[in-house]
C-alpha cells in the first residue's frame, strides 16, 4: 500500500451561487492562504475557471493542491427552472395497496410534463415486517418498458418499504437495463430517500431526471481542472453540509440540493468559532437564515419542498428571504418597496454605486456608512429612498431572526457579499457578529467539510436489536467511505432509535449517520 503524500496539504473549496462564485485555498492548518468572490456566468465554467484562477495565482505552489470541494445550486436551479431534465419512467411497486395516491399525482403540471416519461402502479411491495402486499407483477413492468422504449432516458423505481426489503427494487432495476439497455440511468428508492413512500418517490425521480445537470457541473470542474494542470481529488457537497465523492455525486445528484446553505453555515461556525448561533448568509439575491446546534446546521423537522415537490432527505432548516445586495429598491408613487426583484450578478453594472441606473439595497448600505464600495455620487441624489428601503430590510432581518431564534437569544453570526446590509443590533441576537473571510463562508465550509454516510430502516422488535443496529453502522460507515471518507477515522455521529406504534408486530426505526475526514492521496 502507497504512503498517502501528505505534502499535497492544500485544498480548494468553490461554492457556485445565482449571483457569484466563490473560491479559497485552505492549507494543513485550515488557514486561509487565498480567497476570491467572481460572479457566476451563465455557463457555469466561465465563472468557475476566473475564481479558480485568482486563488492558483495566490499561492506559490498549485502543485500542494491535492483536493477540489465543489458546492452548486445546479440542481435546485435546474429543477426550479424546469430545464436539464432527462426524461423518466417512474415504477411504484406497491399496488392495489398505494392506488389513492398515483405517482407525481400532485406535482406541478409544467415539472411533471418536463421530466416523465410515463408512470407505473404495479404490483408488489412490502409490509412494515418484510411479508410481500403482492407478487411482483413483471409482466406488467415489461409492457410499460416497451411503451417508453426511445422515450425514456432514466427509470426511477420506488417500493413500499424498500428501506427493509430492497429485492423487487433490484429485480426491476435489471429487468430495465435488460430492455433499455446496460447503460441506462436508474435510481433506486432504497438508496436515496428515507421511509416515506410519496416523497422517497419523488427524491428519486428527481435524482433520476437530474443526472445530465451532475454530469455538466463535473465536466465543468474537470475542464477547469486540467487547464490549470491540476490532479486534485474532486468532491461535492451535499444537503447536510458533508461531502461525497465525484462518482458518488454522479449517482446521486438530489443530494447536492441545498449543499449551499449548508455550507454557509458550517463555514460561519468555523470561521467564528461559535458552535451554537444562528447564521445570516445575505448574497446578491437572498439571504439564508439558519441555526447551528453544536457546530452543525439544524436540521429540518418538515418535508422540504423543491420545484413544488414534497422530499424526505434530510435538509438544513434554513428560511430564506429577498433580501441581498442586489435587491431592487423601488419607489411607486411615494411608496417604498424592497424587492423581491433582484439585478443579481449585474449588480456592478446596474446598481448607482457602480454607475447604474437601479436603486439597490447595496447603494443604500454605501449611503449609510455601511460600507465603501463603488462610488456615492450617483446614489445621493436618491438618498430618501433608500435610507426607506435601508429601514425596510432592517426590519425584515429583524423578523427573520426572531422567527429563526425560537425565544433563545444566540449570538448571530453574518456572512456573505452582503454580510454589510446587516443592522448592528438586533433584539434576540446577543450580539452581531462578522467574521473574517465572511464574504466566502460558503466556500470555506465546503473546504472543511467531512464526508458522510447516513442508513434508515425499520427493523421489527422481535430480532436482535444490537445486531441490527450494528448492521445499520456498519452501513453508514460502508456508504461515508463510498462518500470519500478515510476508512480508519469513521466515526458514527448520530444514532437514533424510535419506536413505531398502531402496527401489527412493534417495530424500531434505527436511523445512523457515519462521518470521517476525507481519506489521503
Amino acid at each position: 500500500m502507497s504512503t498517502p503524500d501528505r505534502s499535497r496539504d492544500l485544498r480548494i473549496g468553490i461554492d457556485v451561487g445565482g449571483t457569484n462564485t466563490d473560491a479559497v485555498v485552505l492549507d494543513g492548518t485550515d488557514k486561509v492562504l487565498a480567497w476570491t468572490k467572481q460572479p457566476t456566468s451563465d455557463d457555469v465554467t466561465g465563472g468557475m475557471r476566473t475564481a479558480l484562477a485568482h486563488v492558483l495565482n495566490g499561492i506559490e505552489d498549485p502543485s500542494r493542491v491535492s483536493r477540489v470541494m465543489l458546492g452548486t445550486t445546479a440542481a435546485t436551479n435546474a429543477i426550479v427552472e424546469r430545464r436539464r431534465l432527462r426524461k423518466v419512467a417512474v415504477i411504484r411497486l406497491g399496488a392495489p395497496a398505494t392506488s389513492s395516491i398515483m405517482p407525481l399525482h400532485v406535482w406541478p403540471a409544467d415539472l411533471r410534463q418536463a421530466l416523465s416519461a410515463g408512470e407505473l402502479l404495479a404490483g408488489g411491495g412490502n409490509l412494515i415486517d418484510g411479508r410481500p402486499i403482492a407478487p411482483l407483477d413483471v409482466e406488467a413492468i415489461r409492457a410499460f418498458l416497451g411503451r417508453v422504449s426511445g422515450v425514456a432516458d432514466a427509470v426511477a423505481i420506488t417500493g413500499v418499504f424498500s428501506p427493509i426489503i430492497a429485492d423487487q427494487e433490484r429485480e426491476v432495476a435489471e429487468i430495465a437495463r435488460e430492455m433499455l439497455g446496460p447503460d441506462i440511468v436508474i435510481s433506486m428508492s432504497h438508496e436515496i430517500g428515507q421511509l416515506g413512500l410519496i416523497q422517497r418517490e419523488n427524491s428519486t425521480v428527481l435524482n433520476a431526471a437530474l443526472h445530465d445537470v451532475a454530469q455538466d457541473v463535473t465536466s465543468a470542474l474537470d475542464q477547469v481542472l486540467q487547464e490549470r494542470g491540476l490532479s486534485a481529488s474532486t468532491f461535492f457537497a451535499q444537503n447536510d453540509g458533508t461531502l461525497m465523492a465525484m462518482e458518488f455525486a454522479a449517482r446521486y445528484p438530489v443530494l447536492t440540493i441545498g449543499s449551499g446553505p449548508a455550507n454557509s453555515i458550517r463555514g460561519a461556525a468555523f470561521l467564528s468559532g461559535h458552535q451554537d448561533a444562528i447564521v445570516a448568509d445575505v448574497g446578491g439575491t437572498t439571504t439564508d437564515f439558519g441555526v447551528l446546534v453544536n457546530g452543525l446546521p439544524r436540521e429540518s423537522s418538515a418535508a422540504v419542498h423543491i420545484g413544488g415537490v414534497a422530499t424526505n432527505f434530510r435538509m438544513p432548516d434554513v428560511m430564506a428571504i429577498g433580501l441581498g445586495g442586489g435587491t431592487i429598491i423601488r419607489n411607486e408613487e411615494g411608496l417604498i418597496r424592497v424587492g423581491p426583484q433582484s439585478v443579481g450578478h449585474q449588480l456592478t453594472s446596474q446598481a448607482l454605486i457602480f454607475g447604474g441606473e437601479t436603486a439597490t439595497l447595496s447603494d443604500a448600505g454605501v449611503i449609510a456608512g455601511r460600507a465603501s464600495i463603488g462610488s456615492s455620487s450617483r446614489a445621493t441624489s436618491r438618498r430618501d429612498d433608500l435610507a426607506a428601503g435601508l429601514g425596510i430590510a432592517d426590519e425584515m432581518f429583524r423578523d427573520a431572526v426572531d422567527t429563526m431564534s425560537l425565544g433563545k437569544a444566540r449570538p448571530l453570526i453574518v456572512v456573505g457579499g452582503g454580510a454589510f446590509l446587516a443592522p448592528d443590533h438586533i433584539p434576540g441576537a446577543s450580539d452581531v457578529i462578522r467574521p473574517d473571510h465572511g464574504d466566502v463562508a460558503n466556500a470555506v465550509g465546503a473546504a472543511i467539510a467531512l464526508a458522510s454516510g447516513r442508513w434508515d430502516v425499520i427493523v421489527p422488535a422481535n430480532q436482535d436489536r444490537q445486531s441490527n443496529i450494528d448492521h445499520a453502522c456498519e452501513t453508514a460507515r460502508q456508504r461515508a467511505v463510498q462518500a470519500g471518507a478515510d476508512p480508519a477515522s469513521v466515526e458514527i455521529v448520530e444514532l437514533v432509535e424510535v419506536p413505531l406504534t398502531y402496527l401489527p408486530e412493534p417495530a424500531t426505526r434505527v436511523s445512523v449517520k457515519a462521518a470521517g475526514p476525507l481519506a489521503w492521496l
